[in-house]
């Protein structure tokens, strides 16, 4: 799972079936210090819940086609979670 920021909204006139009453959002990957480490995404947003803004957890590639049950989609981003908060353990021994 990778985190991001969602910085805008995609809108299509027309999209595959199995995406009927789901977004596109645009998403800008992130590392742990919320620093951009890849250009922006487009991601399904299988919540239905997150804005721009917001930080998401993302899954890519197979795990993202199946993420709604009984339905695969032809996506290679899918948004998965909300983040809450975030916080950093310290490893140091």
């Amino acid at each position: 799972m990778d985190i991001g920021k969602v910085i805008g909204t995609v809108v299509a006139t027309r999209k595959d079936p199995s995406l009927t009453g789901t977004r596109l959002l645009v998403v800008q990957p992130l590392d742990e210090k919320h620093t951009p480490i890849s250009e922006p995404l487009v991601a399904v947003d299988t919540l239905q819940d997150a804005g721009v803004g917001e930080l998401v957890y993302m899954v890519t590639g197979g795990d993202a086609v199946g993420v709604l049950p009984g339905r695969r989609m032809p996506v290679d981003v899918a948004i998965v979670g909300i983040v809450d908060s975030m916080s950093l353990a310290d490893n140091k021994d």
